[in-house]
């Protein structure tokens, strides 16, 4: 650990005196998939989308990503925290050290101290606390399950202690934006005028923000990673949330660059000069299953029968590409996908025996219904997708009731459970997972304790077996080791089949060929900052 914190240190340094500040080039207008502005504030909604263009845009995390390689999965390094680790002297490896970066200013002016880190990780947990914001609690609460205490030690030095050992407590933290306290108190202690004026850390400032409409972003010229001071004059964002439309808006000049294209379009795009963009990320879309009382997804041997009846290779096809047909929860070859027995393919005969097995078929169908959302962040193009899988259920015995909502009110839905009244009796939600660590790629969504709404286990899934194992995961901070756990964990997700795996994303992007310099990371999140406009 002392290791790490010396090449986190190092790593900052060469961040800081690496040479940066090229002349602004151009503007930028991107069309998002999401139906409206994220959450401005910082912690933001809209998914990863939103993160992407409103979290690690405007602010920082204590520890942040690295997105300069396209070639190989991200990683963490020094944001907020130029190092960090378990205090050497505690012996129950609970008690973390942040080292703060020293002479970092929010966009107001003021000082990123620890007393601002204290009053953040309040404005979230503590809600008695004048900044407590119920909005950003909704998004952020739930991404640190692990911290139980937090003090400053020294202007530099923050102490955040979990409730028991865990490992993976950086990567939780990655999700924690640090808006200014001093720019709240300016605006009368009132988060929604804070949202209109916002302050943060990070290297592009919020000059211009109208609901549903757009949202305009200038560079911070004083930003304290020189290297990462934007390049362009002013990064715009438009909502689009229909792939259509968004390809339109290309076509027409009304935007540069546009996530998730149409797959149909792609061919014409590419022959009419626009650049498509692709690279694997840490991404899966699935179907998170209710494992409620009464549920059919309680059967393994219906769970094995739905996983068995998707035509994966057809619908790659149908998405011109743009998708990795699914072997399991993780990518094929990831690093922690391990050996699982049971195969995820094409296999209909199969499952039409497990069906009949269970007591259903074509001739005496069960019946379920499903949340969809029309869009969103990282749902790529959900209507054709899901139909395509109503069809193949269909041909089993599976007949699927859509209920399709807005993809802000399906995360309120999902963080609120399938028990919830909002779930409107549905036993399963198409939603695409970021799985990049191990606790937002696998605890998060099944341990016991984490059901909904005490967490974002969606189905109420609890196994005192995968618990087990993701106390291991925890308590191991050797990386080779915790893989060999990880494997565990991925086989049984995918032997006991507990969602419906479907595809993962490539993370297609078309635009303009005047756009120069962007690397697409192997992440759900992005560095606009390398980015210029050809004139």
């Amino acid at each position: 650990m002392r290791n790490f914190i010396l090449k986190a240190a190092v790593a900052a340094m060469l961040a800081v005196t690496a040479c940066g500040g090229a002349q602004a080039q151009g503007t930028l207008r991107i069309g998002m998939t999401a139906s409206d502005i994220p959450l401005t504030t910082g912690q933001t909604d809209n998914g990863g989308e939103g993160m992407r263009f409103m979290g690690y845009t405007v602010y920082d995390a204590l520890i942040n990503w690295d997105l300069s390689s396209a070639t190989g999965p991200s990683e963490l390094v020094p944001g907020l925290a130029t190092a960090w680790g378990l205090d050497p002297g505690d012996a129950t490896k609970t008690r973390w050290l942040f080292k703060l970066r020293q002479g970092v200013k929010f966009h107001d002016g003021s000082d990123f101290t620890a007393d601002a880190v204290v009053w953040n990780l309040d404005k979230l947990l503590k809600t008695d606390s004048p900044q407590y914001d119920q909005r950003q609690a909704a998004q952020g609460k739930s991404r640190i399950p692990s911290v139980a205490s937090y003090r400053v030690v020294d202007p530099l030095t923050v102490e955040i202690v979990t409730k028991a050992p865990d490992a993976t407590l950086p990567y939780q933290l990655a999700w924690i934006m640090m808006s200014s306290p001093a720019q709240w108190e300016k605006v009368g202690r009132n988060w929604e005028a804070f949202a209109k004026t916002p302050s943060g850390t990070g290297p592009w400032k919020l000059t211009a923000f109208m609901p549903r409409e757009r949202a305009e972003l200038a560079p911070n010229p004083d930003y304290w990673d020189e290297a990462r001071v934007p390049k362009l004059d002013k990064l715009v964002l438009l909502p689009l949330p229909e792939a259509n439309a968004r390809v339109a808006a290309l076509r027409s000049g009304q935007v540069d660059w546009i996530e998730a294209p149409a797959p149909d379009a792609v061919e014409s795009l590419k022959g009419a000069g626009f650049q498509i963009v692709t690279n694997a990320y840490p991404h899966n879309w699935t179907w998170h299953l209710s494992r409620g009382e009464g549920s059919p997804w309680n059967d393994i041997r219906i769970r094995k029968a739905a996983n068995l009846a998707i035509d994966r290779d057809g619908m790659t096809e149908m998405l011109s590409g743009l998708m990795i047909p699914a072997q399991g929860f993780l990518p094929p070859g990831h690093p922690w996908f391990g050996h699982p027995s049971f195969e995820l393919k094409y296999d209909p005969e199969a499952a039409k025996a497990l069906m009949a097995e269970a007591g259903y078929g074509p001739d005496h169908p069960l019946a379920t219904k499903i949340l969809i959302s029309s869009s969103g962040s990282g749902q790529m193009q959900p209507l054709p997708m899901n139909e395509f899988i109503q069809q193949n259920l269909a041909e089993i015995g599976i007949q699927v009731e859509f209920e399709v909502v807005e993809w802000n009110q399906l995360i309120n839905i999902w963080r609120a459970g399938a028990k919830d009244p909002s779930a409107r009796g549905a036993t399963g939600m198409n939603y695409s997972y970021f799985i990049q660590d191990p606790f937002t790629g696998f605890i998060r969504h099944l341990q016991c304790n984490l059901a909904a709404p005490a967490g974002t286990n969606w189905g109420g899934y609890c196994d005192p077996e995968m618990d087990a194992l993701f106390d291991q995961v925890r308590q191991t901070f050797d990386p080779a080791e915790q893989a060999k756990v990880l494997q565990k964990i991925h086989e049984k997700y995918v032997n006991d089949a507990l969602f419906l795996m479907v595809a993962h994303d490539v993370n297609a992007r078309a635009m303009s060929g005047k756009v120069r310099g962007f690397v697409q990371a192997q992440n759900w999140f992005q560095d606009f900052s390398p980015i210029t406009m050809e004139p």
